[in-house]
């Protein structure tokens, strides 16, 4: 069975990090793509990063450009998401899923595999 399960969300201050991690079990990690997506209340799933399955190749969208990074460990089946500089835009719940392909082609695709997404709440 595939699954993915987000951690390290959480509160956090304008201006605070946090890491969120995906953990990946049921699947050969070594050939998916990861991305991360969030979606705010009342606001459309927003692709914010991936990184590809062999050679690590990042995505970022603009709205997280030089404040976010993302990251894996193969030998754990992980994907991190370092959050630095966080503002209350960025405020969401957000979900990794796993994807066959190429990052950043996959981000347009509907992706096989989702976590159950994990809430991060960045106050003002």
């Amino acid at each position: 069975e595939v699954q993915l399960v987000e951690s390290g969300g959480g509160l956090v201050q304008a201006g605070g990090s946090l890491r969120l991690s995906c953990a990946a079990s049921g699947f050969t990690f070594d050939d998916y793509t990861i991305g991360w997506f969030r979606q705010a209340p009342g606001k459309e799933r927003e692709g914010v990063s991936c990184i590809s399955s062999r050679d690590g190749t990042t995505y970022y969208a603009d709205s997280v450009k030089g404040r976010f990074t993302i990251s894996r460990d193969n030998a754990k089946n992980t994907v991190y998401l370092q959050m630095n500089s966080l503002k209350p835009d960025d405020t969401a719940v957000y979900y990794c899923a796993a994807e066959i392909g190429g990052c950043p082609a996959v981000m347009v695709l509907d992706f096989r595999s989702w976590g159950q997404g994990i809430q991060v709440t960045v106050s003002s």
